[in-house]
């Protein structure tokens, strides 16, 4: 590619951008022409990245977008309208376009877990080499059941919310790795597992699963989500697709903090049922169906908000809130 001459055809458009970022009040023809020519330099940096990277050019146009990007969106994050455009466009919208990744992350992991218990379930000596007797007498009588009511609710909620977004966190930081996500997700489920086929063995299925199912539902969805996006950031490096391999991992990681940020309203409300309902005195039937009820306005909330959003045009990334700049030049 000739440099000066793609230069010379496309100065007067980032001319253009210098005057409108340059203005102190856009009208909303202005506020539409700057989203236009915010996308016009991001391809043609693009271009010139790819095809001709002289690093001045590289400079200056990626100045001209960082600063258009302030403008678009920098007066608007703050507000009311910001936050609810994250939580019902950004945020489902997210979920939605990586729903095969979690989707897959969650179906496998409750493949392995049942699997894995049934496994235990036939062995027993394998129970015996991981606890002694009394470390079993003293969870199957006294461990589990308490661990939901020793503390008192409030404190435990904030410490279950804290734990479980702690490791949604660890799951998608460390996705580019790809490695540690399938290590935690591993030793989540094996943790599940042996429990849980410990319970049923001393006939104690039904308390476990009427203490684990109310929050388990929600929860374990919210931590398969993140080792999911986890994965697809893993992924964006070895298969980055029309992207180069910075630009790929770049889209995928304003993704994934988009969808941590998310999860960490999903893990509140997992951490107030678990505080709150799953020790109430309220009957198994009750507190389970509230746990089914979470997942299901959980996949409402994806499927339904999710989908139509994704349909006006919202990705997940955080530059696609340019697409709306109009509304904060104007605010």
């Amino acid at each position: 590619m000739d440099l000066d001459a793609y230069v010379q055809a496309h100065s007067r458009e980032w001319s253009r951008l210098e005057v409108l970022l340059k203005a102190r009040n856009l009208s909303g023809t202005e506020s539409d022409e700057l989203v236009e020519r915010y996308q016009q330099v991001a391809t043609h940096l693009s271009v010139v990245r790819t095809s001709a990277p002289d690093a001045s050019l590289v400079a200056h146009l990626s100045s001209l977008l960082a600063r258009a990007r302030n403008r678009a969106i920098g007066t608007r994050v703050t507000t009311w309208r910001g936050v609810a455009t994250f939580f019902v466009d950004r945020v489902p919208a997210a979920l939605y376009r990586l729903r095969w990744w979690w989707l897959g992350c969650l179906t496998a992991n409750v493949v392995v877990a049942a699997v894995m218990m049934w496994w235990l379930l036939d062995h027993p000596r394998v129970e015996q080499s991981l606890l002694s007797p009394s470390e079993v007498d003293q969870l199957v009588s006294n461990d589990f059941a308490n661990y939901y009511s020793e503390y008192a609710a409030s404190h435990f909620a904030t410490q279950v919310w804290v734990n479980n977004a702690w490791v949604a966190a660890l799951c998608i930081a460390l996705g580019i790795l790809g490695a540690p996500v399938i290590f935690l997700l591993f030793n989540n489920i094996t943790n599940l597992a042996i429990i849980g086929s410990i319970m049923i063995r001393h006939d104690r299925g039904e308390l476990f699963w009427g203490l684990i199912l109310p929050h388990g539902l929600l929860e374990l969805t919210a931590v398969f989500v993140a080792g999911g996006v986890g994965l697809r950031l893993f992924w964006s490096w070895i298969e980055p697709g029309d992207l180069s391999r910075t630009a790929s991992i770049a889209r995928e990681g304003r993704t994934a903090a988009t969808v941590a940020l998310g999860l960490v309203g999903v893990l509140l409300v997992t951490g107030v049922i678990e505080a709150f309902v799953t020790p109430s005195g309220l009957p198994t039937w009750a507190r389970v169906g509230i746990g089914i009820l979470a997942e299901l306005v959980f996949f409402a909330y994806v499927f339904v908000l999710g989908r139509n959003a994704v349909r006006r045009g919202h990705t997940g990334d955080i530059d696609a809130a340019l697409l709306e700049a109009r509304v904060a030049s104007q605010a």
